[in-house]
């Protein structure tokens, strides 16, 4: 099944779970390490509905969202069209070039996309290539290293390893998006030399600690890192 698919069969189910309210640590560190962006053009790839699109747009930056799921960029455009912020969106296979008219871009990010993304080599390029030299690439993922805990599903899948690479679907109950859509389980080193390949330097990795109330909840997985976000810099 193709990412267009695993989301456009549950556009509504996503777009109404994962709101514009942007409190999660791993968001609010992401964005923390784009600031200022006014200003700056923005590529948002594996975009969705749009989310990060419209706040790093409310905040001045002038962006471009581009996602493979057809349904969730209509919500976005529906959004858009809403609310007019100035964002353009493209219905697009982020792993592939994108269109030659596109100058080049101060910030590329990628929101909790990758591990939807089955061709990781073709993001990195894409993300690389769409970067003016000196231009940050920012991305948050679930820690490569999470290994789960009760009900809740971790990296990679509980009868496998960790070195074990390659697209799984979660069963944890407390993973219900990931038991919908699944994600490509990728090692640490995998992500760093992959970027490091495309020109990318990396020049900030922080852990941050979920939210208390999701810990209270999943007191043993919180015992592990959760979240991993980078920037990364065009050389």
């Amino acid at each position: 099944m193709t990412g267009a698919a695993r989301y456009d069969d549950i556009a509504d189910f996503y777009a109404e779970g994962w709101t514009d309210v942007l409190d999660d640590p791993a968001s609010v560190r992401l964005l923390d390490l784009l600031e200022p962006v006014a200003g700056l053009r923005v590529l948002d790839i594996a975009c969705g509905h749009g989310r990060i699109s419209r706040e790093l747009a409310r905040r001045g930056a002038a962006v471009v969202g581009a996602d493979i799921s057809e349904a969730l960029i209509a919500r976005a455009r529906t959004a858009e069209h809403d609310t007019p912020l100035g964002i353009r969106y493209l219905h697009a296979d982020v792993s592939q070039p994108f269109e030659p008219d596109l100058p080049p871009f101060d910030v590329v990010v990628c929101a909790f996309g990758l591990s939807d993304v089955d061709d990781l080599e073709g993001a990195a390029a894409t993300a690389a290539g769409a970067l003016r030299p000196g231009g940050v690439f920012a991305c948050s993922i679930l820690h490569p290293c999470f290994p789960g805990g009760p009900g809740v599903s971790g990296s990679w899948p509980g009868d496998a390893r960790y070195h074990m690479e390659g697209w799984w679907r979660a069963d944890g109950e407390l993973s219900s998006l990931r038991r919908r859509v699944g994600a490509n389980h990728r090692t640490l080193s995998t992500y760093v030399n992959t970027f490091r390949r495309h020109g990318l330097r990396l020049d900030k990795l922080d852990e941050p600690e979920p939210a208390p109330a999701w810990a209270a909840e999943r007191p043993e997985a919180a015992k592990f890192p959760v979240f991993l976000v980078m920037r990364w810099v065009k050389q």
